[in-house]
C-alpha cells in the first residue's frame, strides 16, 4: 500500500451507531427501523470520500487497545487509509457516536469523543518527530482538520510552526463545536467549510442564505469559506470574491456524514485541479448524491 499519504485526516476516528426509520419521528417516538454500526467521524467519514477520489489519506487520531479499536484499525487499513500514525492508548476506550434519523432528517445525536479529546496533542506527535514533518521542515500538503479537537488545541494549532506551510480545510464537527473554530478564523491558510447554523454560530447572529454568512466570515476575518445550507445553496469565497450554487434536488434518506462528503470532494476535486465553479458543483453533487442514499458509506 501507498506509504506516502496525499492528505492527512486529524481528528474523529470512531464507530457511528445510526439508527434510521422511514416515518417522521418526535421526542419520544418509537417506530421500526433499521440500526447499523459504521466507521465514522469526521476525520474518517472526510478519509472515506477523499478514498472514493483515489487520494490516499494517512489519519492522525486516537484509537483504543479494545476490540472495537483494532476492528476500526483493520476496517480503515481495508479501504486503504495510511494508519501508521494514529495514537493507541492501553487507556482510553475507543470513541462512538450514536444517532437517530427519521424521514424528517436528524432527530437527536450523542457524540461520545472524549477519548480524541483526552489524547491532546499526542496525535500529533508524527508532525513533530520527523515521521510526517518538524518544526524545522513542516508538513506543506493539504491537511483536513475537524472540530473535535479541544478549543486549546486548535488554538495551539493556529500559532503552531508545525502548521505554517500547510493548506488547512477545516470543519466543525457540530454546531455545538462550531465555536471552537473561532480559534482558526484567521490563520492565513486556512479554509472553513462551515453551514448556516454553524456560520451563524461564529459571527453571532442569523443568516438568511450562504452568500451573505460567506461574506460576513470573511469580513470577521476567514481566509477563505464555503458555506452550505441543505438544499437551498452553498457559497465559497474569499475577500470580495464569492461564488454561488444551487446543489441538485433529490430525495434524502440519510444526513450524517453528508457535509463531511461535501467537504472531501471539493477538497479531492481541487486537489485533481476542477477549478473553483467546476470544484463547488462536483462536491454539491457528491454531498446529493451520498444523501439520496445512492453511494455506500
Amino acid at each position: 500500500m501507498k506509504k506516502q499519504p496525499d492528505i492527512l485526516c486529524i481528528g474523529s476516528v470512531l464507530w457511528d451507531v445510526i439508527g434510521r426509520a422511514a416515518s417522521h419521528m418526535r421526542v419520544g417516538s418509537d417506530v421500526p427501523g433499521r440500526i447499523t454500526r459504521l466507521p465514522g467521524g469526521v476525520a474518517m467519514n472526510i478519509a472515506m470520500t477523499l478514498r472514493r477520489f483515489d487520494m490516499t489519506p494517512a489519519l492522525l487520531t486516537t484509537i483504543g487497545r479494545d476490540a472495537e479499536g483494532d476492528e476500526l484499525q483493520h476496517e480503515a487499513e481495508r479501504m486503504g487509509m495510511i494508519c501508521d500514525h494514529i495514537y493507541r492508548s492501553d487507556d482510553l476506550p475507543t470513541d462512538v457516536y450514536m444517532a437517530i434519523e427519521g424521514a424528517n432528517g436528524l432527530v437527536a445525536a450523542i457524540a461520545d469523543a472524549h477519548s480524541l479529546e483526552a489524547a491532546g496533542d499526542k496525535i500529533l506527535r508524527p508532525l513533530d518527530n520527523g515521521a510526517l514533518g518538524s518544526a524545522v521542515a513542516p508538513y506543506d500538503g493539504p491537511i483536513a482538520l475537524d472540530g473535535n479537537l479541544t478549543e486549546e488545541l486548535l488554538q495551539d494549532i493556529a500559532q503552531s510552526p508545525l502548521f505554517a506551510k500547510a493548506d488547512l480545510r477545516v470543519a466543525p464537527a457540530s454546531p455545538g463545536k462550531a465555536e471552537r473554530l473561532l480559534a482558526l478564523l484567521g490563520h492565513p491558510s486556512a479554509t472553513l467549510y462551515v453551514n448556516l447554523e454553524e456560520a451563524g454560530l461564529l459571527c453571532m447572529t442569523q443568516f438568511d442564505d450562504s452568500a451573505s454568512a460567506a461574506a460576513a466570515l470573511i469580513a470577521r476575518g476567514a481566509h477563505r469559506v464555503l458555506v452550505t445550507d441543505g438544499g437551498k445553496s452553498a457559497s465559497e469565497g474569499t475577500a470580495g470574491d464569492i461564488i454561488t450554487q444551487t446543489p441538485p434536488a433529490v430525495m434524502v434518506t440519510r444526513v450524517t456524514g453528508a457535509g463531511d462528503t461535501f467537504m472531501a470532494a471539493h477538497i479531492a476535486s481541487e486537489a485533481q485541479g476542477l477549478d473553483r465553479a467546476a470544484a463547488l458543483t462536483r462536491a454539491l453533487n457528491a454531498a446529493a448524491t451520498y444523501v439520496s442514499g445512492e453511494t455506500p458509506l
